[in-house]
């Protein structure tokens, strides 16, 4: 998602797409098992993207349930729309074209929800505050406030590929030349607390891999994906020279071949309520 007022550092051309859809099949699994939706939930997912989070959460709400999805990239509502028809999934899900920071929600809307959730958005948008107390104004009281977001300080990788260090730094960098935190993943309780709704949970989901296991490829293929998205922002805004930033990328994809290599990471996840009874301003 690309929210208003805010520049989305990868873009929306085919092949982040690709890249985003193939991230879905890594994680959802994972996120899923954290949520643990009963059923019968009115879910409020904020910036939808390619919209197979939104499809898995629905297919667990069931029909007594319903699921929301916002996304204001028309590239991707798009896809998110092609692809539900594709799984014969058309109906599954609402989806609605709008901004993260200015929710297109109707006035019976606000405080219907019983789930709200953000995953990989607050990274994305000059003010992350403002999108949680949206989210906390569209739940009911006592609903929840689900957070899902990167805290790319905590990459490790052994034996780290050459020129990996001064790659990722200078991609770190790039969040904070658009306005945006790198880091928001450490301060999603923060977050919760500040939006006035009562934080509850906290924990990581690990994104990892190592050389034996057979899903070792995709986490790295997916990294250099990322950072490739990111070119343009790094190499264009001086961070990094192009010699460089070129000789990295290509060892890191090297790097996936090797018979002791390990990839750490972990997204931060946070889980708070909507204090009952109380209007959230």
């Amino acid at each position: 998602m690309s929210p208003k007022g805010s520049r989305y550092l990868h873009g929306t051309d085919p092949r982040e797409q690709a890249r985003l859809a193939r991230l879905n099949d890594l994680i959802n699994r994972a996120s899923l098992a954290e949520l643990g939706l009963r059923g019968g939930e009115r879910i409020l997912e904020v910036g939808s993207g390619l919209g197979q989070f939104a499809r898995a959460m629905a297919r667990l709400a069931g029909p007594s349930g319903h699921v929301l999805g916002i996304e204001r990239s028309p590239e991707q509502l798009r896809g998110a729309m092609r692809a539900a028809r594709g799984a014969g999934e058309a109906r599954l899900v609402e989806w609605r074209r709008g901004d993260a920071l200015a929710l297109p929600l109707r006035r019976g809307e606000w405080g219907s929800f019983d789930v709200a959730h953000a995953r990989f958005l607050l990274e994305h948008v000059p003010d992350p505050l403002a999108v949680v107390r949206a989210m906390a104004r569209a739940v009911r009281p006592g609903g929840r406030i689900v957070l899902e977001d990167d805290d790319h300080d905590i990459l490790r990788l052994w034996p780290e590929p050459a020129g990996l260090t001064p790659l990722w730094r200078a991609y770190i960098r790039s969040f904070d030349r658009l306005g945006n935190d790198p880091a928001v993943g450490r301060r999603l309780v923060s977050l919760l607390h500040e939006a006035g709704a009562l934080p509850e949970r906290n924990t990581w989901i690990f994104f990892g891999s190592c050389s034996g296991s057979p899903d070792f490829a995709a986490y790295v293929e997916n990294a250099v994906g990322l950072l490739r998205g990111a070119r343009r922002a790094i190499v264009g805004g001086g961070l990094l020279p192009a010699g460089e930033f070129d000789a990295a990328l290509t060892a890191f994809d090297a790097w996936k071949r090797r018979p002791d290599a390990a990839f750490w990471f972990a997204i931060a996840w946070a889980d708070g309520r909507r204090r009952g009874g109380r209007r959230i301003e």
